[in-house]
This record gives C-alpha cells, sequence and structure tokens, in this order.
C-alpha cells in the first residue's frame, strides 16, 4: 500500500490540496509502521514544495503517543 500511496502523491503533486487530501487519505489506509516511512519520504521529496500540507496532514499523530515515534522512525529513514 505504501508504494501505491508513492505513486498517487507523485501524480497528484500539481495541486496542493488535493496533494494534502491523497495524503491524508492514505494515512488510513497505511499499515502501523507506515506512516513514519511515508512521513520521511514526503519530507526528501516534497517537502520543499508543500511542507505546510505535509505537516497538517500529519498533524493527527501529535495527539497520538506515537508521534515521537512517527519523528523518530523518519529520522533514522532520512540519516
Amino acid at each position: 500500500m505504501l508504494e501505491y500511496t508513492k505513486i498517487i502523491l507523485q501524480k497528484v503533486s500539481f495541486d496542493s490540496l488535493l496533494f494534502e487530501k491523497e495524503l491524508r487519505k492514505a494515512l488510513g489506509d497505511l499499515s502501523k509502521d507506515d506512516p513514519g516511512k511515508l512521513y520521511a519520504w514526503c519530507m526528501d521529496f516534497f517537502g520543499d514544495t508543500y511542507p505546510e500540507a505535509i505537516q497538517r496532514a500529519f498533524s493527527n499523530f501529535t495527539n497520538n503517543p506515537t508521534y515521537n515515534e512517527l519523528i523518530r522512525m523518519a529520522g533514522q529513514s532520512l540519516g
């Protein structure tokens, strides 16, 4: 599902609202370990273009105890 999500996000990356909508939708469908990987990928490929959209889409994790784990996993993926 993660690879499919990446394909969809690349195809809709011409429009920030559509990109954010698809990103939010994908977050509901991903397995437990994939949000961290997707966050890292999004920041790598679209962090310069859509940083606000990415942060808004992932903001629901800030109230979740696993948010810090998500950021830790993203940091490991980037480093």
